[in-house]
């Protein structure tokens, strides 16, 4: 695409059915490009988890802990301001393409020079080696920020989608190759490295725009401001979200880090594989509402149901059937994640819903007030950690999951106020789903609870049945309570809608999208 006419102005715009159809079709490619980064994932996982070691995956994570930080840097928060603003023209996107990759050329130095120090944090000398390659990466992956930036605020998520699994994939194929040939924890950074720079020619590619020297605008320092509330609320979340991984990798060892780590991945990837690549397609949705309070409310209500009805089912499923995932995905050298996984488990679902907190405050311009509430959010969970550290990683694993759940009420009270979402409309929307959840997965736990599957042999195949035959008794149970406590079927009726919709477009619907694309 072209982001800007020969005034600088912006091309796309979009409003009314069109931007409900476009911002559908965005989901269903976001969505759809999920499932396949799903499955590169999985098996990158299941592939590295047989090639390294756990020390390999806890030495890395000691430095990822700290590197995603700084290539978060302009990626959460210009990207917002680029996303939410209503008007933006080519020269304040350059402005912040040249602020953005100067400051991350200065981070990426500072880091590398950092090594010694994490090392010496950690009591790991090889810290220091993957501080250095990381910080490659954090200068690689600032190039494209501005770029994704733009596509992204046209709506055209089916490239940027595309553009994401094709960089997972290369870091996949890099990890793997590298693994095969011995390179230890080497090929965890070279994978990473890889990903960026596919991801960053990609943009390149698919927005043709080069930015133009930096100029005086007039809207270059509100960006930044926005921006910097934006990272900052980022920077509490990220830290909320890995000290969990400090305190593992500080207070034990590698080793360790590594069980919880993967452990923790395939918690976080049920998770973000269904709510993050919607962050951008929810965010520039409810953007061009936010001065329809009621349609606003109503897109939001619908929304968090969808979440809840898929988001509680695969929570309760995976905390079923978490130690058969455990020994099919990783292997039974692994076994010391499952139970760490279990008490992830419960977290699942009501993650996805605080997930979309973040569409709130941004879509209403309001980064100060998501800001705020990070602190009372890194507070409590801090404070969960530190009460739940001396149980090891099974007990950070089970305060993760009760954060969740201590956060999920206020956090939609403050975030619903400035256009009057009360709670009663949050607990109307998810609570038949939180029901039907907790009900199926303890009437299939009981069931099961005697059966030769909770005796079968440690392999791949018989946890694979075993994962098979557990879900489709407590799928059956799901629904069969939904459709008892939504006293019908409006619950599938919302989903097959939204199917509906995801399926091909009208002609005209096409020819629309077809022009914002040129």
């Amino acid at each position: 695409m072209i982001p800007f006419d020969p005034s600088g102005a912006f091309r796309p715009g979009t409003e009314g059915h069109e931007l409900r159809r476009l911002a559908v079709r965005g989901a269903a490619a976001t969505v759809s490009a999920s499932a396949f980064a799903l499955a590169i994932q999985l098996i990158s996982t299941v592939m590295l988890a047989r090639l390294l070691t756990p020390t390999d995956f806890g030495v890395v994570t000691m430095v990822t802990t700290f590197s995603l930080l700084l290539v978060s840097f302009g990626l959460n928060g210009f990207t917002d301001a680029v996303i939410q603003f209503e008007a933006i023209d080519q020269f304040t996107a350059s402005n912040l393409f040249w602020l953005n990759s100067g400051a991350a050329l200065v981070l990426a130095i500072v880091f590398a020079a950092a090594g010694s120090l994490l090392a010496r944090f950690y009591g790991n000398p090889l810290v220091t080696n993957v501080a250095a390659g990381l910080s490659v990466g954090i200068f690689i992956a600032s190039l494209s920020v501005i770029h994704q930036a733009l596509i992204k605020r046209a709506m055209y998520f089916t490239a940027t989608s595309a553009n994401d699994v094709i960089g997972r994939a290369v870091n996949t194929v890099t990890s793997i190759l590298f693994a095969l040939r011995g390179w230890g924890y080497w090929a965890l950074v070279a994978g990473i490295v890889a990903q960026q720079l596919s991801v960053t020619i990609g943009a390149f590619w698919l927005c043709r725009w080069v930015p133009s020297l930096p100029r005086r605008t007039g809207n270059t320092g509100e960006a930044i401001r926005f921006a910097a509330k934006v990272y900052g609320r980022f920077c509490l979340g990220y830290s909320t979200q890995n000290i969990d991984n400090l305190l593992v990798g500080w207070r034990f060892n590698a080793m360790a880090l590594g069980f919880y780590k993967k452990a923790y991945d395939l918690f976080a990837l049920s998770g973000s594989q269904l709510i993050a690549p919607l962050h951008n397609v929810a965010l520039a949705s409810l953007s061009k509402l936010n001065r329809d309070p009621v349609r606003f409310r109503r897109y939001l209500v619908n929304a968090l149901g969808i979440i809840a009805f898929v988001g509680m089912a695969v929570s309760a499923d995976l905390t079923l059937v978490g130690k058969d995932v455990v020994r099919l995905v990783l292997g039974p050298q692994w076994s010391k994640s499952s139970r760490i996984f279990e008490l992830f488990g419960p977290g699942i679902g009501v993650m996805l819903l605080n997930g979309s907190i973040g569409w709130i405050h941004l879509s209403l311009g309001k980064p100060g007030r998501w800001f705020r509430w990070s602190l009372v959010e890194l507070a409590v969970t801090v404070l969960l950690f530190g009460v739940a550290l001396p149980w090891g990683p099974e007990g950070i694993a089970a305060a993760w999951s009760i954060s969740y759940w201590v956060l999920l009420i206020p956090a939609f009270w403050y975030a619903g106020r400035p256009v009057e979402f009360g709670l009663s409309a949050l607990i109307n929307a998810i609570w038949r789903h939180v029901s039907a959840a907790l009900l199926a997965g303890l009437a299939s736990a009981a069931i099961i609870r005697d059966t030769p599957l909770r005796y079968s042999p440690p392999g791949a195949p018989a946890a694979l049945w075993a994962i098979i035959i557990d879900s489709v008794l407590f799928v059956t149970v799901y629904l069969g309570t939904s459709i008892v406590l939504h006293w019908g079927l409006e619950p599938l009726r919302q989903l097959a809608s939204l199917l509906r919709e995801l399926g091909p477009a009208p002609k005209e619907t096409e020819s629309a999208a077809e022009a914002v694309r040129s």
